[in-house]
């Protein structure tokens, strides 16, 4: 089905679009729209990562699994992009991901219909949650070389002369970057002319509809380090919504200045950070300490930026380590860290897929446990997190930091006096010893004899005379400490 500016209005239920400041209070849970859910229910229906064809996911199929989102406290998905992507299998596969657009005014029938996502997006705003819909501006997706594009087929941008010539990308060369094409000669990626008027012109256009008719809340927006910086801000202001751009690129004096022109970006050096961190007992804390306080430095607002530690274009964290206590360490500082933590779809059952395309598994095959440890481990994690900003709407503003560390330990605090989080975090691993850390008053904000709990084992602990807190530590796992007082009509262990 076809839409166009006033198709659908009236369709989608009259939600409000959040703004950046409303988003810093959400959580996101993203997916791949083919490989969270089918419609049909299937737990067992086949998807071989390694063949890259659809494995029959639809945007029914995430209505029908809302339960199990929300199960975890997420208040927000981030799902695949909408369009119709070119058809056909190749050698890199097909465009199952949503990332090949040819025509960006119709819906990709694999997903469904127009319908359908009108009905994912009121299906969420009836559950206090929010719709993020991955969006491409910067190219286009065609089945064959560089060379031999018949430009003729997109809609719109159907004329040789809305792209660049075709070269590919020279990451080392920054011009390259904006001018030059991602992909290959299997599948090309004409990379649209984005300073063009006329090009950016079609995109506002496209965009103020495609938010409007699907009452879509917030935008990610793929490669935005290969479009010129010039587009973001009339392309954002088109959209009116929030939006967090894809800089895949690990040095915070090169992502930090895209917020200049966006709300947010991806947090990409901290991932780096978090990653090495945590992916062995030999990992780098100070490496991290380090990446904390320079984000913080660098970028103009930590608290817009998302937060993860994996997605669809990297490794998952469990094909690095199958050590459940370093994973847990890594999940935890990723969603008490500054910003929107942002969890992929699969993280809750360990799925341990490597590069890609393995780390584009089927959800379905997991037969949607509600009871695996990482996935109540999540749901424990966000809990708190809803709980302190429940308690002060302040807490997304107040930038975390280290209060302590050493070679394999960080304690990070966020929030201020009287609905702070502590939480501290180690790489020592499963086989990890068991010690005590004594965190003083001065740096944890919590008062003398004031009783707090440790809400990942529900353990309560009391200050001393002084208000220093002793933190037993223990197999590797990290701890997450909060006053008690804040704690009541919460049920959190029970309280």
């Amino acid at each position: 089905m076809r839409f166009s500016t006033t198709a659908l209005l009236g369709l989608a239920s009259a939600a409000s679009a959040l703004t950046p400041a409303q988003w810093r209070s959400q959580s996101i849970y993203q997916l791949l729209t083919d490989r969270f859910a089918r419609a049909d229910g299937s737990t067992t229906a086949t998807c071989n990562t390694g063949d890259q064809v659809y494995c029959g996911g639809s945007w029914q199929g995430v209505i029908d699994k809302l339960d199990y989102i929300q199960g975890m406290g997420f208040t927000a998905i981030w799902i695949s992009p909408i369009v119709e992507n070119l058809s056909g299998n190749s050698a890199d596969g097909e465009a199952y991901h949503g990332y090949w657009a040819q025509d960006i005014y119709q819906v990709n029938s694999n997903f469904g219909s127009s319908s359908d996502l009108v009905a994912l997006s009121n299906a969420l705003h009836q559950r206090g949650m929010y719709l993020m819909v991955d969006v491409v501006t910067n190219h286009m997706g065609y089945l064959g070389c560089g060379t031999c594009v018949d430009y003729s087929i997109f809609n719109p941008f159907n004329s040789e002369s809305d792209y660049h010539p075709f070269c590919l990308i020279d990451y080392n060369n920054a011009t390259s970057v904006t001018d030059c094409w991602e992909g290959d000669n299997t599948v090309s990626l004409p990379d649209l002319r984005t300073e063009d008027s006329g090009v950016l012109s079609v995109w506002e256009d496209w965009i103020t509809s495609l938010v409007s008719n699907y009452s879509i809340d917030g935008l990610r927006v793929d490669s935005a380090q290969q479009v010129d910086t010039a587009f973001f801000p009339p392309f954002q202001s088109a959209a009116g919504v929030y939006i967090v751009g894809e800089v895949f690129n690990g040095d915070p004096t090169y992502v930090c200045p895209y917020q200049q022109y966006m709300s947010g970006v991806l947090n990409y050096p901290i991932y780096f950070a978090i990653t090495q961190a945590f992916q062995s007992t030999s990992g780098s804390i100070s490496s991290l300490v380090n990446s904390i306080n320079e984000m913080k430095s660098d970028c103009s607002d930590t608290t817009l930026l998302g937060s993860f530690m994996e997605n669809h274009d990297n490794p998952r964290f469990p094909s690095l380590t199958s050590d459940l206590s370093l994973t847990k360490n890594a999940i935890a500082f990723t969603m008490l860290a500054d910003g929107i933590p942002i969890i992929y779809y699969g993280q809750e059952q360990q799925y341990a897929g490597g590069a890609v395309p393995n780390d584009r598994e089927a959800l379905w095959l997991s037969g949607y446990s509600t009871t695996s440890p990482l996935y109540t481990f999540i749901a424990s994690v966000n809990q708190i997190r809803n709980q302190a900003i429940y308690k002060d709407s302040q807490y997304v503003l107040y930038k975390a930091y280290p209060i302590y560390s050493d070679s394999t330990t960080v304690a990070m605090r966020k929030g201020s006096d009287g609905s702070q989080v502590i939480a501290v975090f180690t790489n020592l691993g499963a086989g990890g010893s068991t010690y005590t850390l004594t965190l003083p008053a001065s740096d944890t904000g919590f008062g003398d004899g004031e009783d707090v709990l440790e809400i990942l084992t529900c353990e309560g602990v009391t200050t001393d005379g002084s208000g220093n807190l002793a933190v037993q530590m223990g197999e590797g796992l990290p701890r997450v400490f909060y006053p008690k007082a804040q704690l009541e009509g919460s049920g959190i262990c029970g309280n």
